[in-house]
């Protein structure tokens, strides 16, 4: 055999050996925390713990309704908030994004933001409005996460809309489309699974934040709807009651941890499998 194709086998064979050993360690530290997070879980896991708010200190029982139903509005009004600005962005910055310099500020800002720590942009949030207004909110806790999910809602779909082949975007100017038509009505709607992947990416991003919320929405420990107002919700009563002394609060922590992780992970598989799409030809 010849010696370089030799030397090129074994360098072939042994980067193929460590990358399977470094996913097979990724793999067993995910099952790992997967499997901890049931053990210790599921037996806060009742019909209680969904229809009943969150006990006071030392108090047996109670539940995480209240702070469900405020992850659920703000992170619903969120994703309201990012998915129109971050695909119109997108669109933007895939038409215009190689011959205008502000799409290309519009990239480099974007991609900062993808890098920049959470905590960060609490702590922007609580600058320019927590403290103005001198009260926390639920407002204040989707403007935050709301900062975390556009950029990721922009790059997917900046990203998506470069797969459309050319010729499909030649043959839509040729029929005589504006610009604007063959952006919204033809490779947006190419790649629509692809767009919804995204949004979903960052809906599964931003249901676990909880740095941003303890400067914006705070908590809450009664059950309110008033964005207005602080607002209970699941990542930071994670936090306070895992770090509590009492054994009610630590089981319900685990419980919500538990909760909350399957659901990202939910929407995670969702988004690979359901909305899953190849390149447009």
């Amino acid at each position: 055999m010849n010696p370089v194709y030799r030397r090129r086998l074994w360098a072939h064979r042994i980067g193929i050996a460590l990358s399977v050993a470094a996913m097979a360690v990724g793999l067993f530290f995910l099952m790992w925390i997967l499997v901890t997070l049931l053990l210790k879980g599921i037996d806060a896991l009742s019909l209680s713990m969904l229809t009943e708010t969150t006990p006071a200190p030392g108090n047996e029982g109670g539940g995480l309704m209240n702070a469900i139903v405020g992850s659920l509005m703000m992170v619903g009004a969120a994703t309201l908030v990012s998915t129109p600005i971050g695909i119109l962005a997108g669109i933007y910055l895939a038409e215009y994004g190689e011959e205008s310099w502000l799409a290309q500020v519009t990239r480099f800002v974007t991609d900062i933001m993808l890098s920049a720590p959470s905590i960060v942009i609490g702590l922007f949030v609580y600058a320019i409005y927590v403290a103005n207004v001198k009260h926390f909110s639920g407002w204040a806790g989707t403007f935050a996460i709301s900062l975390i999910a556009i950029p990721v809602i922009v790059r997917t779909t900046d990203n998506m809309l470069k797969l459309v082949p050319s010729s499909l975007r030649e043959a839509a100017f040729s029929l005589g489309a504006p610009r604007w038509k063959v952006a919204m009505m033809v490779r947006l709607r190419a790649v629509k699974a692809g767009v919804v992947t995204g949004v979903l990416l960052a809906v599964a991003r931003i249901s676990g934040e909880t740095a941003p919320l303890l400067f914006t929405a705070l908590n809450n420990q009664f059950f309110s709807a008033n964005m207005n107002a602080p607002m209970a919700n699941l990542p930071v009563v994670i936090y306070q009651f895992a770090m509590s002394p009492y054994d009610n609060w630590r089981a319900l922590a685990w419980g919500g941890a538990l909760l909350i992780t399957f659901s990202v992970l939910g929407l995670n598989i969702l988004s690979r499998t359901l909305f899953s799409q190849k390149t447009p030809h």
